[in-house]
């Protein structure tokens, strides 16, 4: 395989270095232009006026791979007669127009390299161009000789006595402009939209930064310098110079354009007025998300965060803000805001007929219906019942003969607001916290080993502290597990595995969950992007003030014995885009559970495990470790592989192919240990030894991304295992075939 991909390659390369002979004989190649500063080291700070004037050199030259034109070759190619399918594919995906040396314009470039740097404070630098010729091409290489830039030693404004102007005067504090700096326009444009946005927060709804503008004044100095002054264009409106203040706040909570002119009763609550003909969403529940008010100055950040709560509801389809313009008197606008709310379809009942992947390489059929009411109480409550139906059986090589069936019940009611004894919600500026109460029942029978019935209840808050950070806080989070009709091979397992055994022992938990997540994905304005989550899992504290001794030893409540343990992980994620919808993913996660009181080991829905199709992918799920340990043929290892401690690390480099679909390479590695001795034969506890014992695997991926939809296809095989020290000994037959629905991380 390694060699087929040397050998297609080199034909790449050799077909495209003919490319000359399909060159006109009246045309050359242009090899592009550089830049040369012949007095650069007279100047600080020139990195990005560098940059800005290479970005002028249009347009570039064909691209070169390895000394090759390939995308010019086939371009030629699909335009010569009897082209395959082949060269017609290859020159949709790679090719390339000839750029022709006849086609630049050496003299235009140079006035605009001329007024870039006069832009930038540089007035009457020398630019020179000369043309270097080589065997099939031409290129540019321009000369610069700085001139002395022109520095600030003065800014302010022209002042008049309209209040305008001390609004403006007040903002000059954090001006952008410093003595002492270069001439910059892209300064100046930045002051302006600083100096806009400040006005507009002060009230002033008609202002537009284009009615600025900035003087220069050079006439005074006979150094380098000069004064800036800042002064309003002539043709500026004069409402604009004036601060707006909204007389009337009116939400429409159920609006569409079929009855928008119809009359409707109207409600006032603390200075907003309600519309609505009957009671859709009462004014009582919505008067905390609206933060515009009676009186106040306009203030675009009101508006966009009254526009952002509204829409994070969930029972609105479209939600308008309108400033409609009042009138003019003493010096002061007067503006109208009208707060227009679409609603959705209240209530919605779904069916979905399933095909489920898990990380643990459990597949299978499944049939799921579920009912959704996005306003119950008519405060905005969401009220969500799915039922679930599935069949699953593992997949993949080397996995357990295990397959069952799952019947679940999931029921949740969210409440747009934070349910608690004292009113806090001023305290939230960005986003209002949400109160989830959510219960659950799942019955599990797995075939030829045991039955599992397991309750689960929460209620907790979560919300947004910004644009990046994000908070989910369960104070009370309950776990119930009971396990029956064990088979007898699966008590073998457990009077083997006492690490396991303890671990099915305890399965009634009450504690607290907190998770904490800064995500910068999806900002697209960030070319590199951070992902961080942690999760904090704490039980069994308040129970052991309430609990009772047994004769074991071990403290119960309500006759159940319950868990004690605290645990805690972390997620790093970083997203390097290296263009071209190109992208370098790195990915770094660790986690810790220590068990303690009524506790020797973590519980078995809480235990870490490695391996599968959302971490180390060249080996199955839950068939990595604990550390060395490397088990006998007839124990299970689905069910002994986990532990208390989680360590592993990825790197993913993605690629397009062609339309949706995408390739990828990748490496991972991670492993899991024990906190203690109590493992399986006293194996798998974490030593200074673990980077040695960390599973390692690599390999490849196909992914059809349609809309962030994604299914992933990843082939990864082992190249290093837990009980070996060394990289090696490679066994395809060993390789991992994982199919999953989303990106691993």
């Amino acid at each position: 395989m390694k060699n087929k991909i040397i050998y297609g390659w080199f034909f790449l390369i050799i077909s495209s270095c003919s490319v000359q002979k399909y060159v006109p004989k009246d045309k050359t190649l242009y090899g592009g232009a550089t830049i040369k500063i012949s007095n650069q080291k007279e100047f600080k700070e020139l990195s990005s006026l560098e940059r800005e004037l290479n970005d002028l050199l249009r347009p570039e030259p064909n691209s070169k791979f390895l000394g090759a034109r390939a995308g010019l070759y086939y371009y030629y190619k699909a335009n010569q007669k009897n082209n395959g399918f082949i060269t017609r594919y290859l020159n949709k995906k790679i090719g390339e127009e000839p750029v022709y040396f006849s086609e630049v314009s050496a003299s235009n470039l140079t006035e605009l390299i001329k007024n870039r740097l006069e832009n930038r404070g540089f007035f009457n630098s020398e630019v020179r161009y000369k043309t270097q010729e080589k065997k099939n091409s031409k290129s540019l290489v321009f000369t610069i000789t700085l001139s002395e830039p022109y520095v600030l030693e003065s800014y302010q404004l022209v002042q008049d006595s309209l209040p305008i102007y001390k609004a403006i005067q007040s903002t000059l504090k954090e001006t952008l402009l410093k003595k002492g700096e270069r001439y910059s326009l892209q300064s100046f444009k930045e002051e302006r939209i600083r100096i806009d946005e400040a006005l507009k927060s002060k009230g002033y709804y008609n202002f537009n930064q284009d009615f600025l503008i900035f003087e220069a004044d050079t006439n005074q100095y006979q150094q380098k310098k000069f004064d800036l002054f800042l002064r309003f264009k002539r043709e500026t409106p004069d409402k604009a110079m004036l601060p707006y203040v909204i007389d009337s706040v009116l939400v429409h909570p159920n609006y569409s354009l079929k009855t928008k002119n119809q009359a409707k009763k109207k409600q006032k609550l603390k200075g907003v007025y309600y519309l609505q003909d009957s009671i859709f969403f009462k004014k009582e529940r919505l008067k905390n998300f609206i933060l515009l008010k009676e009186g106040d100055l306009y203030q675009p950040y009101a508006s966009k965060i009254t526009s952002k709560r509204l829409s994070s509801i969930g029972t609105y389809k479209y939600v308008n803000i309108q400033f409609d313009e009042n009138k003019v008197e003493d010096s002061l606008g007067h503006l109208n805001a009208n707060v227009y709310l679409s609603p959705m379809n209240k209530r919605a009942l779904g069916l979905e007929l399933q095909a489920v992947t898990k990380s643990n390489n459990f597949s299978g059929p499944g049939l799921s219906v579920n009912y959704r009411n996005r306003n119950l109480f008519k405060g905005g409550e969401l009220l969500t019942i799915t039922a679930t139906a599935a069949y699953e059986t593992q997949l993949g090589n080397n996995a357990e003969d295990l397959n069952g069936t799952q019947l679940e019940l999931n029921t949740s009611l969210t409440f747009p607001r934070l349910i608690f004894p004292k009113d806090v919600h001023e305290r939230f500026k960005y986003g209002i916290p949400k109160t989830k109460v959510a219960a659950d029942i799942e019955y599990l029978d797995r075939s030829d080993l045991y039955n599992l019935v397991s309750l689960t209840s929460s209620f907790g808050y979560f919300w947004d502290a910004n644009k990046y950070l994000s908070y989910q806080l369960n104070p009370i989070n309950i776990n119930y597990v009971k396990l029956s009709n064990t088979t007898s091979e699966f008590d073998e397992i457990l009077d083997n595995n006492s690490f396991l055994a303890n671990s099915f022992e305890q399965q009634f938990i009450l504690g607290l969950t907190l998770n904490f997540t800064y995500n910068e994905l999806g900002r697209t304005y960030k070319n590199n992007q951070l992902y961080f989550s942690s999760n904090l899992d704490v039980a069994g504290n308040l129970l052991n003030l309430l609990s009772q001794n047994t004769s074991q030893g071990k403290e119960t409540f309500l006759g159940l014995e319950f868990a004690q343990y605290a645990k805690i992980d972390a997620d790093l994620r970083y997203y390097f885009h290296l263009g071209n919808n190109q992208q370098l993913v790195s990915r770094l996660y660790g986690g810790f559970g220590l068990p303690y009181g009524n506790s020797e080991v973590l519980p078995f829905t809480k235990q870490f495990f490695s391996g599968g199709p959302y971490s180390v992918r060249g080996f199955n799920s839950r068939s990595i470790g604990p550390g060395a340990y490397s088990g006998t043929a007839s124990e299970t290892s689905f069910f002994d592989r986990s532990g208390d401690i989680r360590l592993e690390a990825n790197i993913e480099y993605r690629f397009p192919i062609y339309s949706v679909l995408k390739g990828a390479v990748f490496t991972d590695a991670g492993n899991v240990w024990l906190y203690n001795q109590n493992g399986v034969g006293g194996e798998g506890e974490f030593t200074s030894n673990f980077l040695q014992e960390m599973a390692v695997s690599s390999g490849v991926g196909l992914r059809v991304d349609i809309q962030s939809f994604v299914l992933r296809l990843d082939y990864a095989t082992p190249i290093k295992q837990p009980t070996s020290t060394t990289f090696g000994n490679v066994n395809l037959s060993q390789s991992v075939l994982n199919f999953a629905i989303g990106y691993p991380f």
